[in-house]
C-alpha cells in the first residue's frame, strides 16, 4: 500500500532551512551516517513532490542530471522553472488533494516522499493525506527560519513507531499517523 511520507531534518527548535532559507546548518553534519538509512528510504519511494524553492535548490547543487531518476517528480509551482535532463519532472499547481490521486497512480504501488518544504508537506497534511514523518533531529539550534510543519491548525494524532540515535547526536523518529 503506497504511504504518503515526510522525510526531513530539522534543529532541535523546529526548523528545516534557516532565515536565510540556507541549509549551510545541516550540511555541516555530512551524509555518511545517514546514508544507509536514505538510501533504504529511497529505493521504496516512486514519487516525490516538492515546492519550487527546494526544486530550485537542487538544481542550485550544480545538478547537471536530476536528483532523483528513478521516481516521478512533482513540483509544485506556479511559475516556469527550467527542467534537467534525466527525470520525470512535472510541474504542477492546484489542490494537494486533487493532486494526490495522480502521486498514488505514478507511485505504482511505492510510496510518495514529501521532499520539501514544510509549507508544501503542510498542505498535505491539513489535506489529512499524510501518513508518516520521518524526523531526523540535528544537534543544533536556529532560532528563526523555515518551520518544520506550518500546518493550519492542530493535525492528526501520530503514533512513534522507531528511533534511531545516529553518532553525530542526531535523532530519527518515524512517526505513523493514528486514523
Amino acid at each position: 500500500m503506497t504511504k504518503t511520507q515526510y522525510y526531513v531534518a530539522a534543529s532541535i527548535d523546529g526548523f528545516i532551512a534557516d532565515r536565510d532559507n540556507g541549509l549551510d546548518w545541516l550540511m555541516q553534519f555530512g551524509f555518511d551516517e545517514f546514508t544507509a538509512d536514505y538510501q533504504a528510504f529511497l529505493a521504496d519511494v516512486g514519487v516525490v513532490v516538492m515546492g519550487s524553492r527546494t526544486y530550485e535548490f537542487v538544481l542550485g547543487e550544480g545538478a547537471e542530471k536530476w536528483a532523483y531518476p528513478e521516481q516521478t517528480t512533482w513540483v509544485l509551482t506556479s511559475r516556469e522553472l527550467p527542467t534537467v535532463a534525466g527525470g520525470d519532472i512535472r510541474m504542477s499547481q492546484g489542490d494537494v488533494a486533487t493532486l494526490h490521486e495522480d502521486w498514488v497512480a505514478a507511485a505504482g504501488g511505492k510510496n510518495i516522499w514529501i521532499v520539501g518544504g514544510g509549507v508544501v508537506a503542510a498542505q498535505v497534511a491539513d489535506a489529512g493525506l499524510l501518513d508518516e514523518i520521518l524526523l531526523t533531529t540535528m544537534p543544533v539550534v536556529l532560532g528563526a527560519g523555515a518551520p518544520l510543519l506550518p500546518v493550519s491548525g492542530i493535525s492528526d494524532t501520530f503514533e512513534l513507531v522507531s528511533t534511531q540515535l545516529f553518532p553525530s547526536g542526531a535523532i530519527g523518529a518515524v512517526y505513523r499517523t493514528r486514523r
